[in-house]
């Protein structure tokens, strides 16, 4: 589903974010990310960087959309977001799924990778468990709780200390780790109950240790990819031993 007037949408949607945070709401966290997702779009359409390669965004939607299928039909509530899946050639993009269901996937990081379909659709389910848990929302909320006074300031100011404030980043850091298991863990269980086989899955994090130099260290905002890797696989040792509820996406 697309908005017949996103110019109209996005002119409302810039005056709620120039109100005053105090308590975030759903509304305005979609909102923003409306208004950052279209700007990575621009830019990205701006240097021919986006949808280049038309084989390779009919496999990432063909395969986000299944997922996406199923998502709706574990939390209903997603049925009403306006999903929404681009590619790119950016070199420094890797994937996300903003608030509200925008995603973009960069072409070269699923390349450099070398990612089959099993590990592109953990790759995606990840990404799409941060906008079906609200993940977005819930660190806006965390910020908030952490440093009250940041409600006096608009939604566009909250949103631009929680990217680029190092201080509050610092804060968050073992708040959005926490944030990034549960994507990891929902993610790939979610796709397995779509009926990608468990242990295909987790070999996304398998690759993601292998070469990652830090494979060993969290981030700011992720967990040891080594971590990640063994998290998962246990997981999918799990799953396995159950009967997979549906056939797998190919």
């Amino acid at each position: 589903m697309t908005n017949k007037y996103p110019h109209l949408a996005l002119i409302v949607a810039f005056f709620m974010l120039c109100m005053s945070a105090q308590a975030v709401t759903r509304e305005e966290v979609v909102a923003g990310a409306e208004l950052l997702y279209r700007a990575r779009i621009v830019e990205a359409q701006s240097k021919f960087q986006l949808d280049n390669d038309p084989a390779f965004l009919a496999r990432v939607q063909r395969i986000a959309l299944g997922l996406i299928e199923q998502a709706k039909r574990e939390h209903p509530v997603t049925a009403a977001l306006d999903w929404e899946i681009h590619t790119s050639d950016d070199p420094e993009e890797s994937a996300f799924c903003m608030a509200g269901g925008k995603m973009l996937v960069s072409h070269n990081y699923v390349n450099t990778m070398d990612l089959n379909n099993a590990e592109l659709a953990m790759l995606l389910s990840h990404e799409i468990q941060h906008a079906v848990l609200e993940h977005n929302l819930k660190e806006f909320q965390e910020a908030l709780r952490i440093e009250p006074n940041l409600q006096k300031y608009s939604f566009l100011a909250l949103e631009d200390a929680v990217d680029h404030d190092e201080t509050l980043m610092a804060k968050l850091s073992k708040f959005n780790v926490e944030q990034e298991n549960q994507a990891d863990l929902e993610g790939l269980q979610m796709a397995w109950r779509a009926g990608w086989p468990a242990l295909k899955l987790a070999g996304f994090f398998q690759k993601l240790a292998r070469i990652d130099p830090m494979a060993h260290f969290d981030s700011l905002e992720h967990p040891a990819p080594a971590r990640r890797w063994q998290a998962a696989r246990k997981l999918a040792e799990e799953l396995d031993q159950i009967k997979a509820p549906a056939v797998p996406m190919r």
